[in-house]
Parts: structure tokens; C-alpha cells; sequence
């Protein structure tokens, strides 16, 4: 229940439709938001929640949040803690109910119609949050207790949730004249528009617009067998019997691009991979960037930032944008050198295999595979039957029952919003209930690509009793093939584990106040999803869950020793894309000229200006890069994930330090970390947990940078 711009409605894409005008008329009755829901932990009733009730809903949740606030504004009494911060952060409860399913469903479950109501939905929520934001009365009255604070007594809690939603007004515009804040408001809608474009326009290109068909067997050359298998299912699936079919999803193109011999038919599936969004079509998402851009540096302005980096910088653990680019730069140039290297390695495999051609990027991943091999004597499709699905569920179970005593129960008896998707029961050590998790693993139609992690209802106190998250875990991640279960690489391991480490920290989330609960620095939210791949990679624990699918056999140490000699392969090319994406993020929200001419143009100039080598691209081309331009959350912020590795991997090296990956003390100052994080400033939190400041050097070190 974050209130303001603190709502965080993922709404699908759309357009307004006839039918979905019409079916607004159901009974308030018949819609399941109005009704109290008697499921188990109040889960979401998802078998009797209908397209048509998202509108009405939100629109009474509007309703009745307009009149809670008019109410604190109204009050005749001087402002309180009690009659004003608290008060504002309990409103809006069913809208948060609402936004709760519907932002979810439209990441991981959409269709036409829900698209469809994305767009109705979007300017209204827009003006919603912009009238809050803009609310003189209600911003009077949280300036008044916020003034008078440090006279109050305020408990650690309290003096916390107070400075933020002061903080959050002036930045939402409270502090702009009449004249300003007209505008802000403009900009925030066209923004919101803009950004649902985006992500529908990338929905389709990635889902819809391309698939790779293959009727000649001899096109399949290099193919390991599991992955012809589901490119045989996903034809059947397409209505191609007979064929094969490769898409856009992570698990089906990579796979290609690392094992293909056909270097034509690598260059196709890459470059229709690289170019979404950028084919001038119904689809293009150039002329969208050229809007977003500008708009968020107006934005910027009008409150008083030289750029939309420094804007979202300034509540950020790195503060400044000079801080993270030079931040960038440290981890640039080491990892360009060894990417460096590796083109030659490469490059010498091309030559000495009669290859005549320069290494291009569709080429990296497959001679980047062979010189694996060369290097490690390491072939990834001996080490896949080992990471099956439920093995490496196995895995997160383990380690979050050594370090926290947590145990999952599946439950059947839980409704879930597809057939896919898995609900589990988080208990305590000693049974007591902890949360709900939904777990949803393979890629489909509607659903974006990517892994990430959601609520349908956030850790919260209602009248002071607590109530626990309904949260959710989504993967794209490799299908079932024939008889064999969904074998991960070890790269969807991690990932895994990564979107847990988010799970565990909602679960974990503590504090009284909404507002603060768990909410943390942007470049702070990835330690606890970050930390946990690390033990993904202990051989301590892959000794657990790292049993071959059909023997059960446990990893046999030889190999093991193959894959963590491995570890820091190809970091050059790792790093480096990542590295390459986060500058163009900065370059875009710290230009002099947000006016953009061209979209490649600018992309090309930003990418020179570092040295990025022609073999490989930046890991999100600007027309698909998502994280940026589909929503506000990580714009001028995709640095945050190696911000973030730096914490994670200093923190895990306090483990490893005491001799113990599970040591008992460590594990319950993390789970303090966790739970309270939203109470303090996040380097504080931080250095509470770990006694002194992070260090890059285990990170560098885990790199192989050093």
C-alpha cells in the first residue's frame, strides 16, 4: 500500500475498447474487490476475478482514497503524527487491492483485454497520483509535523516514515507554483502513456512478430538434442507440425546461438533479436525514446535538478551521477580488456577452423562455448542434466531453510491466476505462517520476458496486527523437452535463486508504517536478491541439489571443479554488455541535448565514446531496453544491479570469512537487515550488518577483475 507515486501499478498495454465500456456496468455486488476474500491467507480469488472488475474498482478505490485524504485536509484539529502521516499512509487500501492483481497479471498474464484496460486505467491512476502529489492542503499538514519533528519524540520508526513522505511531496511537486505543477502533472501523464506504448509496442515484437522456422533437418546441425525437442513442442504449439521453431524467449534463442553451426541462420535469429523495436514499423520504439527523453528532463527541471539522472540520484545510496559513471568506468575498462583478449581466442578458433570472417556478434556465444570448452575442458550440455527444475527449487529451499529455519509447503488448494503457476505456504522454523509464494517459471504468450518479483499483497500492520505478503516469482525459463524435465543452465539457476532472494526479502519485510516498510535506495534493492546467487555456486550446496535427473547422482567433483574453475569465464563479455547498457542509461539522462534527432545516432556516439567493441552490443539496445523506458523504476537506475554486487558479494565474503556459508550470527544480522531496512538511511542498515563500509574488492575478485 504505498501511497502517491509510491503505488507501484504495473499496468498493462492497450487500447480502449467498446466491450470493456460495457462491462463496467456489472453489479458491484458480482465484482470479488468489494467483497472481503475468504480464501486461505486471503489470497487473491483469481478464479472469480474478471477483466470487467478492474475498472469499477479502481475507480471506488479513487473514490474513497479522494475522500480519506479530504478528510486529514478537513480535519479541524492541528496536525499529528496519528491525524495526518498515519492516517495518509492507511488510505487508499482497496486500491492498493486492486493494483495488487491487476499490475501482476498484466507482467506475467495479459491479453487484448486487459491491455485494453491498462489504457483506461492509465490516465486516471496518472491524475490520481498527480492530485495527491499536488494536494496543498495535505502537504501543508505533513510539512507542519515534518517541521516540528525533531521536538516529537518521534521513535526510529516514526522520524523515518515522516522525512520520507516529505521528501516524496517535494518531489512529486508540492513546492511548485500553481503554473508548475499544472505542468509536472501534463508530463506525468504524457510519460504514462508513453511508457505503457513502449512496452506494448516490445510486447509484440518479442512475442508476435518473429519466430525462426525450420523445415530441414540439417538447419538443427550442433543442436544439442533437449533443445530440437522443445523447438519441436513449440512448433506443434505454433501450428508448424513437423518443424521446428525458435522465438525470441531467452531459452530459445540462446540456446541456438551457442550451439548452431549455421552462421547465417545465428545472424538471423540475433539480429531479430537486437533490432525489436527498431524495424520503422507499427512497432518502432524510436520516436517514443525521442519523447520520453526530453519530457523527463523537463521534469528534472521544473524541480529544481540540473538532469533526470541527478533527480533520481539524490535519493540513491550513489547520490550523484558523476558518482555512478565513474563508478562504471572502474568496473568499464577492466572488462573491455578481457573482452578484448577473448575476440582474439575467439577469433584464433575461426582462423584455425578455416573460417573465413571476422568474428561478429551472432557469433559470441557460440565460439565463446567453444573456447569454454577449450579452456575448461567444459561442455555446458554435461552439466544441464544436473540442474532440473525441481532440483534447483531443491536448492532455494535448502538454503533458505540453513540460513533461516523457513520451510515451503505446496499448496493445491490455493486458486492461481494460470495453470502454471505453483503456490507455496512460508512457514517458520517452528510451523508458524510467514507468507505465500507463487512461483510461475516458463515463457508464454502475454507474458513480458525477463524474471522478476511481485506482490499481489505486501507485508503490512493492519490495526496493529500483522499481515503477512502474497508474493510472486516469474521466470522465463527453458521448457520441458520430450520425456526430460525443464534442464536450466546454470545461468537460470542463478536467476532463480536471484528472484528469491527479492521473495525473501518482501517475506521478511517489517515495519509498521507502509510507506517504509521494506522500501529501500534503488541501488540497495538487489543486495537481497544478489547475495543469494552466491550460494547457488557453493559446492556445499550444489551438493544438495545438483543431482542428475535420471541416476540421481550427485555432481561429481570433477566436473564441479570444471564449472567454478569456470566462474570467472567470459566475465569480459558479462560485465561488459551490462557495463555498456547502464552508460547509455546515464548518457541518456544527462545529455545537455535531450532533444534527440536520432535514436541509433545518439545509441552509436554513446557506445564510441566508451570503445565498445563491434563483437558485441550493449546487453539492452535502446528500442527494448525496458528497464528504462517501459516505466520510471530503473530510468537513469540500471547501474544498480553492480552497485548492489559490490554489497552482495562483500557481504557473502563475511560468511565465507567465518568459515561458515550458514553461520548462524550472519544469518539473523541478514534477516535483520531485511526485515528492517525501510527504518534507516541504507549504508547505515548496511554497516549495521557488516560493521564497516563495503569493499569492491570481492567483487572484483569474483570477476576475475582484479
Amino acid at each position: 500500500m504505498k501511497k502517491l507515486l509510491f503505488f507501484i501499478f504495473i499496468l498493462g498495454f492497450g487500447i480502449i475498447s467498446c466491450q470493456t465500456q460495457k462491462k463496467e456496468s456489472t453489479s458491484n455486488m458480482d465484482n470479488p474487490f468489494f467483497k472481503e476474500w475468504n480464501t486461505p491467507f486471503g489470497v487473491p480469488p483469481f478464479d472469480e476475478i474478471k477483466v470487467e472488475h478492474y475498472v469499477p474498482a479502481v475507480k471506488e478505490g479513487i473514490k474513497q482514497q479522494e475522500a480519506e485524504i479530504e478528510a486529514i485536509v478537513n480535519n479541524s484539529e492541528a496536525p499529528t503524527f496519528e491525524n495526518t502521516i498515519l492516517a495518509f499512509d492507511k488510505s487508499g487500501a482497496l486500491l492498493s487491492k486492486v493494483s495488487g492483481v491487476f499490475g501482476p497479471l498484466s507482467s506475467a498474464d495479459t491479453n487484448d483485454e486487459m491491455q485494453a484496460v491498462a489504457r483506461e486505467l492509465s490516465p486516471l491512476r496518472t491524475a490520481h497520483r498527480n492530485n495527491i502529489a499536488m494536494n496543498a492542503g495535505l502537504f501543508e499538514r505533513i510539512k507542519v509535523v515534518y517541521d516540528k519533528r525533531n521536538e516529537l519524540n518521534f521513535d526510529q520508526e516514526q522520524m523515518r516514515v515522516v522525512e520520507k513522505y516529505y521528501e516524496d511531496f517535494v518531489r512529486g511537486g508540492a513546492n511548485l507554483s500553481a503554473e508548475d505543477q499544472e505542468k509536472l502533472k501534463e508530463i506525468n501523464i504524457q510519460l504514462s502513456d508513453l511508457y505503457l506504448q513502449f512496452g506494448e509496442n516490445l510486447l509484440a515484437e518479442t512475442n508476435k512478430n518473429y519466430k525462426l522456422v525450420i523445415d530441414n533437418e540439417e538447419d538443427l546441425a550442433g543442436l544439442p538434442e533437449d533443445v530440437i525437442a522443445r523447438a519441436a513442442n513449440a512448433a506443434e504449439k505454433a501450428g508448424e507440425a513437423g518443424k521446428w521453431v525458435f522465438t525470441m524467449a531467452k531459452p530459445s534463442w540462446i540456446p541456438f546461438l551457442t550451439f548452431s553451426e549455421k552462421r547465417d541462420l545465428r545472424e538471423e535469429i540475433y539480429r531479430a533479436y537486437f533490432m525489436r523495436g527498431d524495424n520503422d514499423n507499427e512497432n518502432d520504439n524510436k520516436e517514443i525514446i525521442k519523447q520520453i527523453v526530453p519530457l523527463r528532463d523537463q521534469k528534472a527541471k521544473l524541480l529544481g535538478f540540473e538532469n533526470f539522472a541527478a533527480y533520481k540520484a539524490d535519493v540513491n545510496m550513489a547520490k550523484t551521477p558523476e558518482a555512478i559513471t565513474d563508478f562504471l568506468m572502474e568496473l568499464w575498462e577492466p572488462a573491455l580488456e578481457m573482452a578484448k583478449q577473448d575476440v582474439k581466442d575467439m577469433q584464433k578458433i575461426v582462423d584455425q577452423e578455416g573460417g573465413d570472417f571476422k568474428l561478429q556478434s551472432w557469433d559470441w556465444w557460440y565460439y565463446s562455448e567453444k573456447l569454454r570448452k577449450a579452456k575448461f575442458d567444459l561442455d555446458e550440455a554435461e552439466v544441464k542434466p544436473y540442474f532440473s527444475l525441481d532440483n534447483a527449487k531443491n536448492g532455494i529451499f535448502y538454503v533458505a531453510n540453513q540460513l533461516y529455519g523457513l520451510q515451503f509447503v505446496e499448496r493445491d488448494d490455493l486458486p492461481t491466476y494460470h495453470e502454471e503457476a505453483e503456490a507455496y505456504e512460508v512457514q517458520e522454523a517452528d510451523g508458524s505462517h510467514l507468507g505465500v509464494l507463487y512461483m510461475d517459471f516458463h515463457p508464454r504468450d502475454g507474458k513480458r520476458v525477463g524474471a522478476w518479483s511481485t506482490s499481489f499483497r505486501p507485508a503490512s500492520y493492519v490495526d496493529g496486527k500483522r499481515v503477512s505478503r502474497i508474493g510472486s516469482i516469474v521466470m522465463n525459463f527453458t521448457r520441458p523437452a520430450g520425456d526430460s524435465p525443464a534442464l536450466l543452465s546454470f545461468d537460470e539457476v542463478s536467476t532463480l535463486f536471484h528472484e528469491f532472494g527479492h521473495a525473501l526479502h518482501g517475506l521478511f519485510a517489517d515495519g509498521p508504517y507502509d510507506r517504509t516498510a521494506g522500501s529501500v535506495p534503488r541501488d540497495f534493492v538487489e543486495l537481497p536478491s544478489q547475495i543469494m546467487e552466491n550460494w547457488a555456486a557453493e559446492p556445499e550446496v550444489m551438493k544438495v541439489y545438483a543431482k542428475h535427473y535420471q541416476t540421481g547422482e550427485t555432481i561429481p567433483d570433477e566436473l564441479l571443479a570444471k564449472l567454478l574453475k569456470a566462474g570467472t569465464f567470459n566475465q569480459g563479455f558479462i560485465t561488459g554488455e551490462y557495463v555498456a547498457a547502464a552508460l547509455l542509461d546515464m548518457d541518456y539522462h544527462t545529455t545537455e541535448n535531450p532533444n534527440i534527432a536520432d535514436v541509433n545516432e545518439f545509441e552509436k556516439e554513446s557506445m564510441d565514446a566508451i570503445g565498445l567493441i563491434p563483437e558485441f552490443i550493449p546487453r539492452y539496445r535502446s528500442t527494448y531496453f525496458s528497464h528504462i523506458f517501459s516505466s520510471d523504476g530503473y530510468s537513469a537506475g540500471y547501474y544498480v544491479y553492480i552497485w548492489a554486487a559490490v554489497l552482495d558479494t562483500d557481504a557473502f565474503d563475511a560468511f565465507k570469512q567465518s568459515g561458515d556459508i550458514f553461520n548462524p550470527e550472519y544469518a539473523a544480522k541478514f534477516r535483520t537487515l531485511l526485515e528492517k531496512c525501510g527504518s534507516d538511511d541504507g549504508m547505515t542498515i548496511y554497516r549495521n550488518f557488516r560493521g564497516q563500509d563495503p569493499s569492491k574488492e570481492p567483487l572484483l575478485r569474483k570477476r576475475g577483475l582484479l
